[in-house]
């Protein structure tokens, strides 16, 4: 009895050690999810997620629209989000993502998740510091990126110093609106012409 007793404390320590350690680092993914980075507080973690969101839309040419949604903090980490107000058509959507793939790809990002969704896809992927990232098309085809960083220490988070691109709304940013004679078209991107 005594045996089973300890048997089931033990169970019990570790789902409820598993569930307090979930909550950190939830982006993170593989060896990094759930680790502290030595010497970052939250706003040192929402910088290095706005960097890392900068440099990927940075890569997207033609340049696109974007405004900064919001933030939010868990018990230990930070997350960023931020929402594309220019259409992109379900035509150029897989050009979109190809960009972004390739970005992180080259930036030593492990990409975690595709998902080929012809209304709504999205890739996941994680940092090489444990930095989870994402970009996913929602209703009417709006690109949302998203950072959430690993385990840090507790501190204030200010909003990010970078103005947007898009003009600011109050509240929820609306639908996307803004036209690009590339990305809102509603044909696929021309490929190369095979030789004869």
């Amino acid at each position: 009895m005594r045996r089973m007793m300890r048997t089931v404390r033990l169970a019990c320590a570790v789902a409820v050690a598993g569930v307090l350690l979930a909550g950190c680092g939830l982006g993170g993914g593989g060896k990094n999810e759930n680790r502290a980075v030595a010497g970052m507080d939250m706003q040192g973690a929402a910088e290095r997620a706005d960097g890392m969101f900068y440099a990927t839309v940075g890569e997207i040419k033609p340049e696109i629209e974007w405004v900064y949604y919001t933030a939010t903090t868990g018990s230990c980490d930070v997350t960023r989000y931020w929402t594309v107000m220019t259409v992109v058509s379900e035509q150029r959507r897989g050009s979109f993502l190809g960009v972004v793939e390739r970005f992180w790809q080259a930036s030593d990002y492990r990409i975690k998740t595709v998902n080929p969704s012809k209304e709504m896809p999205a890739i996941y992927a994680t940092s090489p510091d444990g930095f989870g990232i994402r970009v996913k098309f929602g209703y009417k085809g709006q690109a949302f990126f998203q950072v959430t960083s690993p385990c840090v220490d507790e501190s204030k988070v200010a909003a990010p110093t970078k103005v947007a691109t898009g003009r600011t709304y109050d509240g929820r940013p609306p639908i996307p609106n803004v036209r690009s004679d590339f990305w809102s078209a509603e044909t696929p991107v021309p490929g190369p012409t095979p030789s004869p």
